[in-house]
């Protein structure tokens, strides 16, 4: 039997990446059996282009790739970006107040748009460890002065999903809310997610949700999971992400996409 999907859709943190942000060589050799087999490989993340193409470069990836949480749809081969959606600052700046009306002060950073667009990282907003680039900024019109795809949001005392909860009820009519990881609670445009992103690359590739598996680790990946025929869910996932996949597999440091490709390569 052939390779059941024409598409392999990957998100990166947690779920390609291991925990040391490398991806292990039996998942490279799986990826690439599949690929081999007549299907494309397709990296779905919520990082923005600047954040991920070191990545993909070091890969020798050089396909489409989804990023900035749908946002932004990238040729690695080439270096372009080919599409890329927004946030409505003004809009944006509405639903940080009404937010901090309710339950006191957030800590920011944002995305800037475009292929080098800048992190930008408020007062009091924790950066996790690791060689991402970002600028510290002190005067909050700096925020607002460029074209931005996403905000980050903290708050001191609620947890992640407990303060993606409360931004949905808030403002859920205005932006988008989604979490992607620990510490990671992300305010988009509204109605975007990554299965805006995906449906745009694929329908570029020719290739349609029936064909495609998804694999993923955080409520991020839900829409993804939604619009592909199949859905994996990492041994690590969120239990958001676990309760409606189709199936689970190892953990990302355990080569939980190698494990399901190897054995539809051998069906």
């Amino acid at each position: 039997m052939s390779f059941p999907y024409r598409l392999v859709a990957t998100d990166l943190d947690g779920t390609l990446l291991r925990s040391d942000d490398t991806v292990s060589a039996r998942t490279r050799e799986s990826l690439d059996r599949a690929t081999a087999a007549g299907a494309a490989h397709l990296v779905v993340t919520g990082r923005s282009v600047p954040w991920t193409r070191h990545i993909l470069d070091d890969l020798g990836y050089r396909g489409l790739a989804v990023c900035g949480q749908g946002a932004q749809v990238y040729h690695a081969g080439e270096h372009r970006l080919l599409t890329s959606v927004t946030l409505d600052r003004r809009l944006a700046a509405t639903a940080v107040a009404k937010i901090e009306a309710e339950i006191g002060p957030l800590a920011l950073a944002a995305s800037r748009d475009g292929i080098d667009g800048e992190v930008l990282v408020g007062p009091g907003y924790r950066v996790q460890e690791g060689p991402l680039p970002a600028r510290s900024y002190d005067d909050p019109a700096e925020l607002w002065a460029e074209p931005l795809n996403k905000l980050y949001l903290q708050h001191r005392e609620l947890g992640d999903d407990a303060l993606a909860e409360a931004a949905r009820r808030l403002v859920g009519d205005l932006v988008g809310i989604t979490m992607a990881g620990p510490g990671i609670v992300e305010l988009l445009p509204l109605g975007l997610s990554k299965a805006t992103g995906l449906s745009l690359a694929a329908r570029r590739l020719g290739v349609t949700a029936a064909e495609t598996i998804a694999f993923g680790d955080m409520p991020n990946d839900l829409p993804m999971f939604g619009w592909a025929a199949y859905g994996v869910a990492m041994a690590n996932a969120h239990p958001e992400l676990l309760a409606v996949a189709d199936e689970t597999t190892a953990s990302h440091d355990q080569d939980g996409i190698a494990e399901v490709l190897e054995r539809l390569l051998a069906a």
